[in-house]
């Protein structure tokens, strides 16, 4: 990965919170909960994903950038959304992203060429980079808003 598409990345990295926020704005309570399909997530559980995968991600980067050949664990994502009462408030957990975000782009447009290029293991896929990182989490938020965005057109349609 080149520094111009590092910088993009990051970009796109820096404005998830933003398009997540923009696809929620006016969000009906039959919005939040709908579906875009079986098996999928409604937006109330997508805000705290977001949530619980930007405080892990967070720390993961660091662990990356701070430790030598660290040991990155999986999480089962789909329990998480399930057994963390997914009816909680959203507000708590769409601060927890929005400040893991803002806390961590800084670290990110910091790096030198040398600490882009350190890795760990990750339990579930094997060796796992800085750049990796960037390259899951960058479109990370973009993804989910775009499935926000799915599922209240579900309640419309």
């Amino acid at each position: 990965m080149d520094a111009a598409e590092r910088a993009a990345l990051i970009d796109r990295y820096e404005d998830g919170f933003r398009v997540v926020a923009a696809a929620l704005e006016g969000i009906t309570d039959a919005e939040l909960e709908a579906r875009e399909g079986p098996g999928e997530w409604c937006p109330r559980e997508i805000v705290h994903h977001l949530a619980d995968s930007e405080m892990t991600s967070a720390i993961r980067l660091r662990l990356l950038i701070a430790e030598d050949d660290p040991a990155i664990v999986g999480y089962d994502q789909e329990a998480f959304v399930r057994r963390l009462f997914p009816d909680r408030p959203l507000g708590p957990s769409l601060a927890a992203f929005e400040a893991a975000r803002e806390a961590t782009a800084p670290i990110l447009r910091r790096l030198t060429e040398e600490q882009w290029g350190r890795a760990g293991t990750h339990s579930e896929s094997g060796r796992y980079s800085v750049e990796e990182w960037l390259r899951i989490y960058g479109g990370h938020a973009h993804d989910h808003a775009e499935q926000i965005r799915r599922a209240r057109a579900s309640v419309a349609g």
